[in-house]
């Protein structure tokens, strides 16, 4: 679809891939070099590192467009998004600094973001102005901060919990209806067959009952949950135990500001906070972010 002679608005096909990846590593490190925390890495370096997520992301996708200039012929923008349950969540939005405030934001948002598309509509949006006044325009609010917490993995830590490895259907249909309870959505099989394929799965039982999940791999944390907020402490101890184990240096993890006890607890084993602040964006409350802990990256929860 054309909205000009030049610029043209179309959906996305695999071989989009690399460029949306490229087009995206330039307008984050554009935004963190002009909020004073310049990022490291080049795009090629980044894309073997996300490679796996990107090809995901790309064959879970509900909807994915990108706007096109054809003098000379390049992406200048793209929009990406999936459906959960009735969640709709924008994982990607990006338009070049130099293509900004021409209309094309708006395009993209309206086809790959739809209002009336599904129940739930969110985003994990940066702190830009600019994609704030894009989320507020399209319906959705800043609902709380999503802070990032880094620190060393120290083993030995033993949780109280007993520890079941998600190894079967069984452990499977455990997780998802733990997490239907606590986000109100739950991500599709195929997104928690990837999660097992990159990362160790767990659920915690405490007596006859179980209580939470986690996933932890060397590519990244998460989604973590508990059934109640007094349950992270212990399951956040087998995380970081197991983080240790495989011998992770760093372990990184995604918090929504209303989730206090794993934030205290985290901060009183001695992680600190990025100054890189996220936003859960939604237009309408859902879920209970005071037990969950989102996927690491922050693309989606």
């Amino acid at each position: 679809m054309s909205t000009n002679a030049q610029l043209l608005i179309r959906r996305a096909t695999p071989d989009d891939g690399l460029a949306c990846h490229d087009l995206m590593w330039s307008s984050v490190t554009d935004l963190a070099t002009r909020q004073g925390m310049p990022l490291e890495g080049t795009a090629a370096e980044w894309w073997r590192s996300n490679e796996p997520l990107q090809r995901l992301l790309a064959e879970v996708a509900t909807e994915w467009w990108v706007a096109e200039v054809s003098e000379p012929r390049r992406l200048v923008g793209f929009a990406r998004s999936i459906v959960r349950e009735g969640l709709l969540e924008l994982t990607e939005f990006f338009v070049l600094p130099d293509q900004q405030s021409k209309g094309i934001g708006r395009a993209l948002l309206d086809r790959a973001f739809p209002a009336g598309h599904a129940t739930v509509r969110s985003i994990i949006a940066t702190a830009d102005v600019r994609a704030q006044a894009r989320y507020y325009a399209s319906g959705t609010v800043a609902r709380f901060p999503l802070y990032t917490l880094t620190g060393v993995p120290t083993g030995a830590t033993h949780s109280e919990l007993t520890v079941v490895p998600i190894d079967g259907s069984g452990p499977i249909r455990v997780q998802r209806e733990i997490e239907g309870k606590v986000l109100g959505h739950r991500r599709s099989e195929h997104e928690i067959q990837w999660l097992l394929e990159r990362r160790q799965g767990h659920v915690y039982r405490r007596a006859d009952r179980y209580v939470g999940f986690s996933f932890l791999g060397r590519d990244g944390a998460g989604p973590v949950a508990a059934l109640d907020p007094s349950e992270l402490p212990a399951i956040l101890l087998h995380v970081e135990d197991l983080a240790a184990s495989i011998g992770l240096e760093r372990l990184e993890l995604q918090l929504p500001a209303p989730n206090e006890i794993a934030i205290r607890h985290l901060i009183a084993r001695g992680f600190h906070f990025d100054r890189w602040i996220n936003f859960l964006m939604s237009d309408r409350p859902f879920g209970y972010f005071d037990r969950f802990l989102p996927f690491s990256p922050p693309v989606f929860l």
